[in-house]
């Protein structure tokens, strides 16, 4: 797996959603880490996506074991962070329920929640709420957009638009014909480390309230539904989003 790597110290393994690549975790996430030195950030392409090919990939299981397997390599039996967005977030859950030990902290951004498959998600409806007149975005943003600022565009451009444009679209629509993992992330014992899940309050893709059900299994978990956010949460709600974390990171260090 292509990955990109910053830093020393504690890792942290930031996983991004379905279709983009690292770049919407290292654009979100390296601000914050830019005031907080002593972690090592290891932010990978899943199969398929980005620079990572897609070869023998058909099913989620299959992308959850490549996922597991890049820790063995890259981290080994260290004690580490993990950061998951969207689908991110749901191979993200399976990871700490294989390694309950080794996983520190589990943070998820927009996750998917109880329900994997979007028919089968409680969503709200899309509404955008703050919107610059004269801007003249593409369709791919406006079309999920909360905020439709050129703030907010600038950094789909250049932390969303790159994976989608590099994304291999014969794997993943393999993968969406077994997007189901075969192991429900929280049919284990409760993950008792400190976590958080963030999610907006308009995401049209996700939404929040499948992911409420997530609540018992994450006991030590802080739930945050933002207003005036979607899918794009963390750069529609920046401040909120970058102090919500340095939070839960500093929950991970003094227990």
């Amino acid at each position: 797996m292509y990955f990109v790597e910053r830093g020393y110290g504690v890792p942290v393994l930031a996983v991004h959603g379905f279709t983009p690549d690292h770049r919407l975790m290292l654009g979100c996430l390296e601000p914050i880490f830019a005031r907080i030195p002593g972690y090592r950030r290891l932010y990978p392409d899943l199969p398929g996506m980005g620079r990572t090919p897609g070869d023998g990939i058909d099913s989620s299981d299959d992308v959850l074991a490549a996922l597991d397997a890049f820790v063995t390599e890259h981290i080994g039996t260290e004690p580490f962070l993990l950061i998951g967005e969207s689908y991110g977030g749901y191979l993200g859950r399976a990871v700490a329920s294989r390694r309950p030990d080794q996983v520190r902290g589990l943070a998820l951004i927009c996750s998917i929640g109880t329900a994997v498959e979007h028919a089968e998600r409680t969503v709200p409806e899309h509404a955008t709420l703050r919107i610059d007149p004269d801007l003249d975005a593409d369709p791919g943003f406006t079309e999920m957009a909360v905020v439709r600022t050129a703030a907010a565009y600038e950094r789909f451009k250049a932390e969303v638009q790159p994976g989608l444009d590099a994304a291999d679209e014969a794997t993943l629509a393999r993968i969406l014909q077994r997007y189901a993992l075969s192991t429900e992330p929280e049919s284990g014992p409760p993950f008792t480390r400190p976590a958080l899940i963030l999610c907006g309050r308009q995401d049209g893709i996700t939404g929040y309230e499948d992911q409420y059900a997530l609540l018992p299994h994450y006991p030590r978990a802080t739930f945050a539904v933002l207003d005036v956010a979607g899918h794009n949460l963390q750069f529609e709600q920046p401040e909120l989003f970058e102090a919500l974390l340095t939070e839960w990171m500093t929950r991970t260090t003094t227990g």
